[in-house]
C-alpha cells in the first residue's frame, strides 16, 4: 500500500462527524456521567444537593452551565482515591502527578478509559500522518508520567510499532532512530531541539535518517522553535495536549494543517470561561480551558479547571475534521511552570525549603540552555548559616537539591546567595523570573 493510499482518519465517524452528531453523544454521555458521579463520588453528591441540582436535570450538554466547576486542589482534598468512581478492583493502572506539597494527584484508569485514551493519541498519530507499519520512537518519560505509555498504547492502538526508548542518553537514542529506521519521533520540544542539535553537531545528515514526523508536547513551545526543531531534523513537527487529570497525551492534537489542536470532544469536553467571574466565553474569546471528562469512568471529573489560557474554534477544518480546536495555551491563569515536562508549583519549592528549616527568602529562575529546560533556585542565607564554611554550605546545597528532586521529580540547581542580597517587593513578591525564549 502506497503512503497516500493510508486511511486519513483513525475514526472518522467521530472526527468528521457532523455537529448534531456530536452534541447528541455528549449530551448522552453527560447525562450518564452525572448520574454515575453522583451515585458514586460523595464529592460530587454533596456538591450538587448544595446546588440543589439532581442527575435528571442535566440531559443536554447545554446544561453544563449548570454544573459546579473541579479544581486541582479537590483532587488533594481527596487524595488519594476519593474521586474516583469505580471500585479498586475495575482498575487497571494508576497515574499521577506532583502536587503543590509533595502529595501527587492521583489518577485512575479503568480498561474503556484507557481505550478512549489510547484512540486520542492514535488519532494523533494518524493526523500528524502516520499509520499502520510505522515505528513510532517513545521518548517522553515512561512511569507515572503520562507521556510515554500515552503515545506507545496509541501507535499500538493504530497497530503501529512502538519502541519504547524513553528519556536520556541522547546518542543512543540517535543510534536508535538510524538503525531501528524509526518514522516517528515523540519526546517533548525541548528535547527533539536537543536531539536535532545532537545530530548535527555529530555530523549526521538529516535527510539519512528515517523520521519524517514528529509529535511534541508537555510544554509550551512557539511557532519559530516549531521551524528551527523541522530544520534540524528534516521532518514535520506536531503539536499535542493533555493533562494527567484529565487523561495524557491525545486530549487534543495538531493535523497536517498545523494551525490549532482537534479537541477528542467525545471523550473531553471543551469550555472557555473567563478566569475571574467563571462565565462561559463565545468561540474564538481567550479564556481559561474547562474540561467535563463525559469519556470516562474511574475519573470522570465535572468541568475541570485546567488553568492554561487558550481559545476554541468549531469552524470546520480544511482537513476533513470537525471536533473543535484549541489554539496554542497563551499561558496560565496560575503560577505553574513546566520543566521538561513536569508542572512545578513555585509553593512547592517553597515547602521544601521551609521544611529544612530556611527562610523562605528565594527565588526561581528558568531558562533553556542547549535546548533544555534549567531551573535554578537562590535562597538567602541566614547571617548564621553565611559564616558556615564553603564546604558546609555546599553540603547543604547538596541536600536541599535531593529534597527537591524528590517532591518536585525534576532537578534543580541551589544556589545559596548572601542575606537580603534577593530583592524585595511591597506587593507581591516575585518568585518567579523565566527566562526562556518559548
Amino acid at each position: 500500500m502506497s503512503e497516500n493510499q493510508y486511511p486519513k482518519y483513525f475514526q472518522p465517524e467521530i472526527e468528521c462527524a457532523s455537529r448534531e452528531e456530536l452534541t447528541k453523544l455528549q449530551s448522552e454521555r453527560l447525562s450518564a456521567m452525572v448520574k454515575r458521579c453522583y451515585e458514586n463520588v460523595p464529592f460530587y453528591t454533596q456538591k450538587l444537593d448544595e446546588l440543589g441540582i439532581k442527575p435528571e436535570d442535566i440531559t443536554s450538554i447545554d446544561d453544563l452551565s449548570k454544573l459546579p466547576f473541579t479544581y486541582k486542589q479537590d483532587l488533594r482534598d481527596n487524595y488519594p482515591y476519593g474521586l474516583f468512581a469505580v471500585p479498586n478492583e475495575e482498575l487497571v493502572r494508576i497515574h499521577a502527578s506532583s502536587g503543590t506539597t509533595g502529595k501527587q494527584t492521583v489518577v485512575g484508569y479503568t480498561r474503556y478509559d484507557l481505550d478512549g485514551w489510547a484512540s486520542g493519541a492514535a488519532r494523533a498519530i494518524v493526523a500528524a500522518g502516520g499509520h499502520v507499519g510505522d515505528k513510532i520512537h517513545v521518548s517522553y518519560g515512561y512511569g507515572l508520567f503520562t507521556g510515554g505509555l500515552g503515545l506507545h498504547d496509541g501507535a499500538t492502538k493504530l497497530g503501529a510499532t512502538a519502541i519504547p526508548v524513553s528519556s536520556g542518553n541522547t546518542a543512543r537514542q540517535i543510534q536508535i532512530l538510524q538503525d531501528f529506521d524509526s518514522d516517528f519521533l515523540c519526546c517533548t520540544p525541548s528535547y527533539a531541539m536537543f536531539i536535532g542539535e545532537t545530530v548535527r553537531d555529530m555530523g549526521i545528515d538529516p535527510k539519512t535518517l528515517t523520521v519524517r514526523g514528529g509529535i511534541f508536547g508537555a510544554e509550551a513551545w512557539s511557532e519559530e522553535y516549531r521551524q528551527k526543531i523541522q530544520e534540524l531534523l528534516d521532518i514535520k513537527a506536531y503539536d499535542i495536549y493533555g493533562l494527567s487529570e484529565i487523561a495524557g497525551p491525545g486530549v487534543s492534537y495538531e493535523c497536517e494543517e498545523q494551525t490549532g489542536m482537534h479537541v477528542c470532544e467525545d471523550l473531553y469536553y471543551p469550555e472557555i470561561i473567563d478566569p475571574d467571574t467563571g462565565e462561559s466565553l463565545p468561540d474564538g474569546t481567550y479564556g481559561e480551558l474547562v474540561f467535563t471528562c463525559i469519556g470516562k469512568e474511574a475519573l470522570p471529573l465535572i468541568r475541570y479547571r485546567t488553568r492554561d489560557i487558550c481559545m476554541l474554534t468549531r469552524e470546520k477544518c480544511s482537513c476533513g475534521r470537525t471536533l473543535v480546536k484549541m489554539g496554542k495555551p497563551h499561558g496560565r491563569s496560575d503560577d505553574m511552570l513546566i520543566i521538561r515536562g513536569v508542572n512545578v508549583f513555585p509553593s512547592q519549592v517553597e515547602h521544601v525549603i521551609l521544611t529544612l528549616g530556611l527562610e523562605p527568602n528565594y527565588l526561581i529562575e528558568v531558562d533553556r540552555i542547549n535546548n533544555l529546560d534549567v531551573m535554578t533556585v537562590k535562597i538567602e542565607m541566614t547571617p548564621e548559616m553565611f559564616s558556615d564554611t564553603v564546604r558546609d554550605i555546599e553540603a547543604l546545597e547538596k541536600r536541599i537539591s535531593g529534597t527537591m528532586q524528590s517532591v518536585l521529580g525534576v532537578s534543580a540547581k541551589i544556589r545559596l546567595v548572601e542575606p537580603k542580597t534577593l530583592a524585595r517587593s511591597e506587593g507581591k513578591a516575585v518568585r518567579v523570573k523565566d527566562l526562556r525564549k518559548i
